[in-house]
This record gives C-alpha cells, structure tokens and sequence, in this order.
C-alpha cells in the first residue's frame, strides 16, 4: 500500500504579496503564483478527490500554502535570497496586470532587469529552513 507522507512537511510553498494591493489582486497572484509552484514541482500534489456520490474532483498540493505580505522591499530582498540559494521562483509583477496574455506577461518581465522589477508577488518552494530564509521580513497574510 503506498502511503504519502504526512505533516511536518520538509518543505515549504510560500506565497508573499506586496502590501497594498487590491483583494482582487491578491487572489490574482496569489492563484497564478501557486499555478506556478504546480506545474513546477508536480510531485507536491496529492491524489484526486471523490465524494460520496462518486463525483471526481482534481487533486490540490499535499501541504498548506503559506501566504505573507511585506513592501516591495522585502519582496526583492526575498528575490534576490532566493535566486543565491538557487530555489526555484515564481514572480508577479504590476505591468502584468495591464497584459493581455501569456506571451505579454513574459515579454513585460524580459524588458526590465531583476533587480528593477515592480515585484507584486513572488512563489517559492524548497526545505523549510531556507524558504523561512528567504522570506524572513514578511508577515502572514492577514
């Protein structure tokens, strides 16, 4: 029988929007951001759901998402930490709230360096210990 492993988790998924934003655009980022977590780390998704009427529903992550706030700089600075630690990240800028599509919302990101992006969110996963690292600053989401 395969069994999946439960809490305490080794890792960590952390979501850390800008303070300031809209409630709209929270849960904007916030579910692209996650979207992004997924489809780069498949394995953190458990197994599909069904009811008790037999109705399937898609399978959602094993382990919670933390969601933090903080200003722009604790998002660069969490940026900047994540990308020395060479953890996988996932970004939100504000330019993408003005594009039209996904071919927009890269060619926005490209036409600004790292450190000059009007960050709006940001997504990481890996070991605790380093995502908690990465995004010391921030505070949980209220």
């Amino acid at each position: 029988m395969e069994t999946e492993p439960g809490p305490p988790w080794s890792t960590k998924i952390a979501v850390v929007l800008r303070e300031g934003l809209l409630p709209w655009q929270e849960l904007n980022v916030t579910a692209f951001l996650a979207g992004a977590i997924a489809g780069a780390v498949p394995e953190l998704m458990g197994k599909p759901y069904v009811d008790g009427d037999g109705t399937a529903y898609l399978a959602m992550f094993r382990q919670p998402v933390l969601v933090l706030t903080g200003d722009g700089a604790v998002l660069q600075q969490a940026r900047a930490k994540a990308l020395q630690r060479g953890l996988p990240l996932a970004l939100f800028t504000a330019d993408l709230f003005a594009t039209g599509g996904d071919d927009e919302n890269r060619a926005a990101v490209a036409s600004v360096t790292g450190p000059d992006l009007d960050l709006v969110g940001i997504a990481l996963h890996g070991p605790k210990n380093a995502v908690d690292k990465v995004v010391k600053g921030a505070r949980m989401h209220p």
